[in-house]
Protein backbone atom coordinates (compact mmCIF):
# COMPACT_ATOMS: atom_id res chain seq x y z
CA UNK A 1 0.00 0.00 0.00
CA UNK A 2 2.80 2.44 0.89
CA UNK A 3 4.69 1.62 -2.32
CA UNK A 4 1.49 2.30 -4.24
CA UNK A 5 1.10 5.71 -2.56
CA UNK A 6 4.77 6.42 -3.17
CA UNK A 7 4.21 6.10 -6.91
CA UNK A 8 0.58 7.31 -7.11
CA UNK A 9 0.99 11.04 -6.58
CA UNK A 10 4.12 11.23 -8.73
CA UNK A 11 2.29 9.50 -11.56
CA UNK A 12 -0.86 11.57 -11.19
CA UNK A 13 1.08 14.85 -11.25
CA UNK A 14 2.91 13.75 -14.41
CA UNK A 15 -0.35 12.55 -15.96
CA UNK A 16 -2.12 15.86 -15.25
CA UNK A 17 0.83 17.84 -16.59
CA UNK A 18 1.16 15.81 -19.80
CA UNK A 19 -2.52 15.10 -20.56
CA UNK A 20 -4.29 17.91 -18.69
CA UNK A 21 -4.51 19.98 -21.87
CA UNK A 22 -6.84 17.36 -23.38
CA UNK A 23 -9.34 17.79 -20.54
CA UNK A 24 -9.18 21.55 -20.05
CA UNK A 25 -7.55 24.53 -21.67
CA UNK A 26 -7.40 26.39 -18.34
CA UNK A 27 -3.75 26.65 -17.27
CA UNK A 28 -4.70 27.59 -13.69
CA UNK A 29 -6.58 24.34 -13.11
CA UNK A 30 -3.65 22.28 -14.41
CA UNK A 31 -1.19 24.31 -12.33
CA UNK A 32 -3.21 24.00 -9.10
CA UNK A 33 -3.85 20.26 -9.56
CA UNK A 34 -0.18 19.57 -10.29
CA UNK A 35 1.04 21.59 -7.32
CA UNK A 36 -1.47 19.92 -4.97
CA UNK A 37 -0.45 16.45 -6.21
CA UNK A 38 3.23 17.36 -5.87
CA UNK A 39 2.62 18.57 -2.31
CA UNK A 40 0.84 15.30 -1.48
CA UNK A 41 3.75 13.41 -3.02
CA UNK A 42 6.29 15.41 -1.00
CA UNK A 43 4.39 14.70 2.22
CA UNK A 44 3.92 10.98 1.47
CA UNK A 45 7.58 10.49 0.58
CA UNK A 46 8.90 12.48 3.52
CA UNK A 47 6.56 11.13 6.21
CA UNK A 48 5.45 7.67 5.08
CA UNK A 49 7.27 5.91 2.30
CA UNK A 50 10.79 6.92 3.33
CA UNK A 51 10.25 5.62 6.84
CA UNK A 52 8.35 2.47 5.89
CA UNK A 53 10.02 1.45 2.61
CA UNK A 54 13.69 2.17 3.36
CA UNK A 55 13.76 2.91 7.11
CA UNK A 56 15.07 6.45 6.66
CA UNK A 57 13.77 9.78 7.93
CA UNK A 58 14.98 13.36 7.69
CA UNK A 59 13.80 16.78 8.71
CA UNK A 60 15.13 20.25 9.38
CA UNK A 61 15.05 22.00 12.70
CA UNK A 62 15.41 25.75 13.23
CA UNK A 63 17.83 26.58 16.02
CA UNK A 64 17.41 29.48 18.41
CA UNK A 65 19.99 31.54 16.47
CA UNK A 66 17.85 31.21 13.30
CA UNK A 67 20.04 28.72 11.48
CA UNK A 68 18.62 25.44 10.30
CA UNK A 69 19.99 22.01 11.09
CA UNK A 70 19.16 18.88 9.14
CA UNK A 71 18.61 15.73 11.17
CA UNK A 72 18.92 12.30 9.59
CA UNK A 73 17.64 9.06 11.17
CA UNK A 74 17.67 5.44 10.14
CA UNK A 75 16.27 2.25 11.59
CA UNK A 76 18.68 0.17 13.62
CA UNK A 77 16.99 -3.08 12.58
CA UNK A 78 16.51 -3.18 8.81
CA UNK A 79 15.08 -6.72 8.79
CA UNK A 80 11.57 -5.46 7.94
CA UNK A 81 12.85 -3.60 4.85
CA UNK A 82 12.64 -5.72 1.70
CA UNK A 83 14.80 -5.30 -1.37
CA UNK A 84 11.70 -4.75 -3.52
CA UNK A 85 10.44 -1.93 -1.29
CA UNK A 86 13.85 -0.31 -1.38
CA UNK A 87 14.05 -0.55 -5.16
CA UNK A 88 10.55 0.87 -5.61
CA UNK A 89 11.44 3.78 -3.33
CA UNK A 90 14.74 4.72 -4.96
CA UNK A 91 13.66 4.12 -8.56
CA UNK A 92 10.50 6.14 -7.95
CA UNK A 93 12.59 9.02 -6.61
CA UNK A 94 15.12 8.94 -9.47
CA UNK A 95 12.47 8.47 -12.16
CA UNK A 96 10.40 11.42 -10.93
CA UNK A 97 13.37 13.80 -10.92
CA UNK A 98 14.48 12.47 -14.31
CA UNK A 99 11.04 12.80 -15.90
CA UNK A 100 10.47 16.34 -14.65
CA UNK A 101 13.97 17.34 -15.78
CA UNK A 102 13.33 15.85 -19.21
CA UNK A 103 10.02 17.70 -19.44
CA UNK A 104 11.76 20.94 -18.46
CA UNK A 105 14.37 20.37 -21.17
CA UNK A 106 11.68 19.68 -23.77
CA UNK A 107 9.71 22.72 -22.60
CA UNK A 108 12.73 24.96 -23.04
CA UNK A 109 13.40 23.53 -26.51
CA UNK A 110 9.77 24.13 -27.49
CA UNK A 111 9.86 27.61 -25.89
CA UNK A 112 6.85 26.68 -23.78
CA UNK A 113 7.59 28.96 -20.83
CA UNK A 114 4.00 29.04 -19.50
CA UNK A 115 4.37 25.60 -17.89
CA UNK A 116 7.86 26.26 -16.57
CA UNK A 117 6.66 27.09 -12.99
CA UNK A 118 5.02 23.66 -12.70
CA UNK A 119 8.16 21.90 -13.85
CA UNK A 120 10.43 23.95 -11.60
CA UNK A 121 8.18 23.33 -8.57
CA UNK A 122 8.16 19.61 -9.38
CA UNK A 123 11.93 19.44 -9.78
CA UNK A 124 12.45 21.39 -6.58
CA UNK A 125 10.11 19.22 -4.47
CA UNK A 126 11.29 15.88 -5.80
CA UNK A 127 14.95 16.91 -5.68
CA UNK A 128 14.62 18.14 -2.10
CA UNK A 129 13.27 14.77 -1.00
CA UNK A 130 15.87 12.90 -3.03
CA UNK A 131 18.69 15.02 -1.54
CA UNK A 132 17.38 14.45 1.99
CA UNK A 133 17.15 10.70 1.56
CA UNK A 134 20.53 10.44 -0.15
CA UNK A 135 22.12 12.31 2.79
CA UNK A 136 20.16 10.12 5.19
CA UNK A 137 21.33 6.97 3.43
CA UNK A 138 24.95 8.16 3.51
CA UNK A 139 24.60 8.97 7.22
CA UNK A 140 23.17 5.50 7.83
CA UNK A 141 26.09 3.90 5.94
CA UNK A 142 28.58 5.90 8.03
CA UNK A 143 26.91 4.77 11.26
CA UNK A 144 27.02 1.16 10.08
CA UNK A 145 30.75 1.42 9.27
CA UNK A 146 31.46 2.94 12.68
CA UNK A 147 29.48 0.14 14.33
CA UNK A 148 31.37 -2.51 12.36
CA UNK A 149 34.69 -0.91 13.30
CA UNK A 150 33.63 -0.89 16.96
CA UNK A 151 32.64 -4.55 16.83
CA UNK A 152 35.90 -5.41 15.10
CA UNK A 153 37.92 -3.54 17.73
CA UNK A 154 35.96 -5.21 20.52
CA UNK A 155 36.53 -8.64 18.96
CA UNK A 156 40.25 -7.94 18.69
CA UNK A 157 40.38 -6.85 22.33
CA UNK A 158 38.36 -9.85 23.41
CA UNK A 159 40.52 -12.18 21.33
CA UNK A 160 43.12 -12.06 24.07
CA UNK A 161 40.50 -12.94 26.67
CA UNK A 162 38.49 -15.34 24.52
CA UNK A 163 38.65 -18.34 26.85
CA UNK A 164 37.47 -16.20 29.76
CA UNK A 165 34.64 -14.82 27.61
CA UNK A 166 33.61 -18.29 26.41
CA UNK A 167 33.48 -19.53 30.01
CA UNK A 168 31.30 -16.57 30.97
CA UNK A 169 28.93 -17.11 28.02
CA UNK A 170 28.62 -20.86 28.60
CA UNK A 171 27.97 -20.42 32.31
CA UNK A 172 25.34 -17.76 31.57
CA UNK A 173 23.58 -20.03 29.09
CA UNK A 174 23.68 -22.96 31.55
CA UNK A 175 22.26 -20.79 34.34
CA UNK A 176 19.42 -19.63 32.08
CA UNK A 177 18.67 -23.22 31.03
CA UNK A 178 18.63 -24.40 34.66
CA UNK A 179 16.34 -21.53 35.67
CA UNK A 180 13.96 -22.33 32.83
CA UNK A 181 13.93 -26.03 33.75
CA UNK A 182 13.15 -25.23 37.41
CA UNK A 183 10.34 -22.91 36.34
CA UNK A 184 8.83 -25.66 34.17
CA UNK A 185 9.01 -28.13 37.06
CA UNK A 186 7.22 -25.67 39.37
CA UNK A 187 4.53 -25.10 36.77
CA UNK A 188 4.07 -28.88 36.37
CA UNK A 189 3.78 -29.33 40.18
CA UNK A 190 1.20 -26.56 40.44
CA UNK A 191 -0.88 -28.12 37.66
CA UNK A 192 -0.81 -31.50 39.46
CA UNK A 193 -2.14 -29.98 42.69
Amino acid sequence: MVAFLHLLFKSLALFIYIFGGYFTSNYIIIFVMCVILLAFDFWVVKNLSGRLLVGLRWWSMIKEDGSSEFIFESLQDMSDITALDSRVFWWGMYAAVGMWSLLLFVGVLRLNFQYMPIMLAAIFMTSANMWGYMKCSADSDNKLKLFQQGVSAAATTMGNNSSMMMNFISSSVMNMANAQQQQQQQTTRQMEV
